[in-house]
């Protein structure tokens, strides 16, 4: 169930059952020569979409632009400042629990969000625990490629040339999705080099296409359908044991 196509009587009737939402985030921000702008957003957005769907839980819109300042360096790139970030999420949480939503279950596709989603979950907390009082909801964090089994899988289909960043497996899953959108480029060296990020500039003139010690040549629509069950079936789990803590 996705909540920008129910309306709202049926999201009313969800909350009379479930108290829980996953969130879908991620980023808009370059993802190599063959990667879609869109990746770290695509990516959760897709596994959520398919196991709420299975298991019956109330997926959000997914929140698409994050802290992505050193990716500017590339055409299409967007970013919000950290702070910017902070204070949308607080809109956000403020406005599911002010629903009756208590667990509030994040889906994060890019890692360089994590320091600021935790950030804004201290700033959603603060109010309460500065009243003493316990907050009636609680916010999780879980990034796709760590739920269980999913790295090893990632792992197994693509033994070389995973690398950090424009892996062959976040586009493997941007291509199950979006096949059509396919692209074959050559890619020199086959796979990238490694090293230290910064800001804008320094990454563009590290890492000139992109690519952090990955080979996203290798990406396929099927591996990513492949992932894509793993990380649906991971999800379902990890999602039960969240909003079954307040039960």
């Amino acid at each position: 169930m996705q909540l920008s196509t129910a309306s709202w009587p049926e999201v009313e009737a969800y909350l009379a059952r479930s108290r829980g939402i996953v969130i879908p985030i991620g980023s808009h921000e370059q993802h190599g020569p063959n990667g879609l702008i869109g990746t770290d957003a695509i990516c959760p957005e897709v596994i959520a979409q398919e196991a709420g769907d299975e298991d019956g839980f109330l997926v959000g819109p997914t929140f698409n632009v994050g802290q992505a300042q050193h990716h500017l360096g590339f055409p299409g790139t967007v970013t919000l400042r950290p702070s910017t970030m902070i204070a949308a999420l607080q809109d956000w949480i403020g406005s599911f629990t002010r629903h009756g939503f208590q667990r509030l279950y994040f889906f994060n596709g890019h890692g360089g969000n994590t320091a600021t989603i935790n950030a804004a979950f201290s700033e959603a907390y603060a109010p309460w625990s500065l009243r003493g009082e316990p907050a009636p909801f609680a916010c999780a964090l879980q990034n796709w490629w760590e739920l269980k089994g999913v790295g090893e899988a990632c792992r197994k289909i693509f033994p070389a040339g995973e690398g950090s960043h424009a892996t062959p497996s976040e586009v493997s899953v941007t291509y199950y999705r979006y096949p059509a959108f396919r692209k074959d480029v050559a890619m020199s060296p086959k796979v990238a080099p490694t090293g230290l990020i910064r800001d804008a500039a320094d990454y563009r003139r590290r890492f000139a296409d992109g690519r952090i010690g990955s080979d996203p040549s290798q990406a396929s629509a099927a591996a990513g359908a492949e992932i894509v069950t793993v990380a649906k079936a991971a999800l379902i789990a990890d999602v039960r044991r969240f909003f079954g803590e307040n039960e």
